[in-house]
């Protein structure tokens, strides 16, 4: 796919990702929003997105996203990266569905694709990878460099998570050439917590349970508690890991409660399991070893009809 092909002759370009966005959805969607101002100067690039964590402010391009989307009028080209249209804030879609070309670029196994273009790569470790290959190089600079770094280390675990392909530290490589504190920056964005954050990971530890023969873990949190604690979903990201961290875990669940009787699960696990098949089966989707979905139910309700799927393909591996 030519990206600045798609956008011939564009006056109006927007950009979303998926609500609750993660640190591939902001990189890649600031990443190409820098890229399509450097390359069509004449054109108006918008992004929409629900509010980023503040750890990705330093991003160029992060003050100026739109995060209440009421424009009203049709954009020629509408980007949307790291997720299926269905997953984006709901002001967004109405925008999405009047659009003259609609491009969908992505790297979820769970994405059959969508929208007039669509260019989904399974084997890609994230979008922000996908971005990088698919601008010219020689616009890269030390702002843009950043947004694709950002997205790629987030998505695999600063390279340690199975999406990581060699492919995927040559781009790394080449990234850190452009100078910025990449050190820094990971700790910053990735593994730094606040003191509140921290508290809630303690508590989420301390009341989570094994079961499947010590096999699975689960553990989550109700309205009721992050209201005590004052949290909001973005300071739960990176739970789930610690989960999946334990010593003989296969699958991890992390569950947080949306609504009357809904929750947002997360899913980590190791080879045993395809997290992206559970989550598909609800309604949701993501990586093999990374997934989630929104479930309606009771706490345990949503575990018992997690628990089918998982126990099937441990038992699998048995025979």
């Amino acid at each position: 796919m030519n990206i600045l092909q798609e956008c011939q002759g564009a006056s109006r370009i927007a950009i979303t990702g998926h609500v609750r966005p993660d640190g591939d959805c902001v990189g890649s969607c600031l990443a190409l929003y820098q890229y399509l101002l450097k390359k069509m100067p004449q054109a108006r690039v918008q992004v929409y997105l629900e509010k980023p964590a503040e750890i990705f402010a330093g991003i160029k391009g992060y003050d100026q996203i739109d995060t209440l989307c009421e424009d009203t009028d049709p954009y020629d080209v509408f980007f949307v990266l790291d997720s299926v249209p269905e997953r984006m804030m709901e002001p967004a879609q109405k925008l999405y569905a009047q659009a003259r070309k609609t491009v969908n670029i992505d790297h979820h196994i769970s994405n059959s694709g969508a929208g007039d273009v669509s260019y989904v790569v399974p084997g890609a470790s994230s979008t922000a990878e996908l971005i990088y290959e698919l601008i010219d190089k020689e616009a890269l600079d030390t702002d843009l460099a950043t947004a694709i770094y950002i997205g790629i280390i987030h998505d695999t675990g600063v390279f340690q998570y199975s999406n990581t392909s060699p492919r995927t530290m040559e781009i790394g490589a080449h990234l850190i050439r452009f100078g910025f504190d990449f050190p820094k920056l990971i700790q910053e964005t990735f593994y730094q917590k606040t003191y509140l954050q921290s508290h809630v990971l303690g508590r989420v530890l301390l009341e989570s349970i094994r079961f499947m023969d010590g096999s699975c873990i689960v553990s989550g949190l109700d309205r009721k508690t992050m209201d005590f604690y004052g949290v909001e979903p973005k300071d739960l990201d990176g739970i789930v890991n610690h989960l999946r961290n334990i010593k003989g875990i296969h699958c991890a669940i992390f569950m947080y409660q949306t609504g009357v009787l809904e929750y947002k699960v997360s899913l980590r696990s190791d080879e045993l399991v395809d997290v992206s098949e559970v989550a598909s089966f609800f309604g949701g989707g993501g990586h093999v070893r990374a997934a989630g979905c929104t479930m309606k139910g009771t706490f345990h309700d949503c575990v018992n009809n997690l628990s089918l799927h998982i126990e099937k393909q441990l038992e699998a591996h048995k025979d």
